[in-house]
């Protein structure tokens, strides 16, 4: 029973992970030092429009949904 309870609570914690945490350095708007590039492209499993934007500071890409 308790094994049964473990993988439960760890399949239940993955579900709620996967559903409330976003892609890895997708954002809704860039922050004010970000600078964005040329690079656009369309998400393939959202289907979205997005756009690179550049961390100046630390040079992580970010990416941010563009109206299409």
């Amino acid at each position: 029973m308790i094994p049964f309870l473990i993988l439960a609570f760890l399949i239940a914690a993955a579900a709620v992970g996967w559903l409330t945490l976003g892609r890895h350095g997708e954002t809704p708007v860039p922050a004010g030092h970000w600078e964005p590039t040329e690079e656009v492209f369309r998400d393939p499993s959202s289907g979205r429009r997005m756009r690179v934007w550049v961390d100046p500071g630390d040079a992580t890409r970010h990416y941010v949904p563009e109206p299409d």
